[in-house]
């Protein structure tokens, strides 16, 4: 959520930022109603400084004019209460409406209408050569009785799965691998989430209203998160910390749910596009300075790329254009890491920050070295999100006689530098 005295007084700057998002928003509305909120308040703040005032003087006043005041204050009472309900409906409309603008993105990210208008900055490793054609992770996997799709979708429905023998033993020693990594990395709380929340964290995070399609929702009207990003943000809902806390950098697992709404069609084959995964996500809360937020977004971007380059995955890293960004998103890098069956790029990681979007909405905020209270800074990335790298994995690493030649930094985890068919 944005200051509400921000967007006024940088009303053009707002309504760019949401073009450059394609995101309609009548910010003109939104004036007229906070016009009237702010008129509201203040016909009530004098109401009720009368009250005060005529409740004191009734104490002092002769029986006539004690009579008169009581009069007089039956008639204020019931004017403020009309004006108090008045102010509940234009707060309810002021909110939805507020919560409806989008962060202004920066000015590096670029324009454009989706994912096809993202710019590539860089390149890592190379893209291998086979001299015969490569095969998909689907074919490589059921080749392995690493995965058995047709029961998955028998007991869980579609793009249910189960993942056994290597396929599982390999999605267990990637969790060891990507916490090692973390553990040891100077900074970071490890912690284990919750995916069950009530709405104010979804809120919060900004993945409601506007993505409501693509969460479960419970009978409890309780809903399953998609990313720990959203329990890890709750966690300091409501809170102020002090300046010498900050930065604090979470490395967060959680199971995760998506009901993929938005995808129809898509990926509908093994298990890059599921209902149910795992994840590991960065998550900082920083003091509010964008230079800080951007040399942390650099950092969690870096530090997912390690991963990549441990793996020796070849990848690319993208800045989102505008239209491929979400709502409280300042500026996000997705990294992709190449599908050999596909000879193209598909996400891994994503990593964004928010200046103080989020933290406005969920109340996080942090006092100075002057005493003020300021609303920090947040961050977000993806460690490592399974079992979808698994397609990467299983797809660069193919050899010609089917097998699949385990990452050097996982064989100790798995036990094998190989899997063989029949192995």
């Amino acid at each position: 959520m944005l200051d509400i005295k921000f967007i006024r007084e940088n009303r053009d700057i707002v309504a760019a930022g949401a073009k450059k998002k394609h995101i309609d928003i009548d910010l003109d509305a939104l004036i007229k109603l906070d016009d009237k909120r702010r008129d509201l308040q203040v016909s009530i703040d004098e109401k009720r400084a009368e009250q005060n005032t005529v409740s004191d003087a009734i104490t002092k006043a002769t029986p006539e004019e004690r009579a008169q005041m009581i009069s007089r204050m039956q008639s204020l009472k019931e004017t403020l209460k009309l004006e108090e309900e008045s102010m509940q409906e234009v707060l309810k409309e002021w909110r939805a409406l507020m919560l409806m603008v989008p962060n202004v993105p920066d000015i590096s990210v670029p324009e454009g209408e989706s994912d096809a208008d993202n710019k590539e900055v860089r390149v890592r490793g190379e893209i291998p050569e086979f001299s015969f054609e490569p095969k998909s992770h689907v074919e490589l996997m059921l080749m392995h009785d690493m995965a058995d799709f047709e029961r998955g979708a028998k007991v869980a429905g579609f793009r249910g799965y189960f993942l056994k023998n290597d396929g599982a033993r390999l999605e267990w020693a990637l969790r060891r691998f990507v916490e090692e990594r973390f553990v040891n990395r100077d900074g970071f709380t490890p912690m284990v989430v919750p995916s069950l929340l009530r709405r104010e964290p979804f809120v919060g995070t900004g993945y409601l209203p506007q993505s409501e399609e693509d969460l479960y929702k419970t009978q409890d009207s309780d809903y399953l998160a998609g990313t720990a990003e959203v329990a890890t943000m709750g966690y300091y809902m409501d809170e102020i910390l002090e300046k010498s806390q900050l930065p604090i950098k979470f490395f967060a697992y959680s199971p995760c749910f998506r009901r993929e709404a938005g995808s129809h069609g898509k990926d509908t084959k093994g298990i890059f596009r599921i209902h149910e995964f795992v994840k590991y996500e960065q998550v900082i809360l920083c003091e509010a300075s964008h230079e800080e937020s951007v040399r942390q977004h650099e950092e969690i971007t870096d530090n997912s790329e390690k991963l990549l380059q441990e793996l020796q995955l070849p990848y690319h890293v993208v800045i989102n254009c505008g239209g491929d960004l979400g709502l409280g998103q300042v500026k996000k890098y997705d990294i992709e890491a190449w599908m050999p069956s596909e000879k193209r790029y598909r996400e891994t990681h994503s990593s964004s920050y928010f200046h103080d979007f989020q933290t406005r909405r969920l109340n996080i905020r942090y006092r100075d070295e002057d005493g003020k209270i300021r609303y920090v800074h947040s961050l977000n990335n993806t460690a490592l999100a399974m079992p979808r790298i698994l397609c990467q994995i299983v797809e660069n690493y193919q050899q010609e006689d089917g097998s699949i030649t385990i990452p050097d930094v996982l064989q100790g985890y798995m036990g094998k530098d190989v899997i063989r068919k029949h192995s």
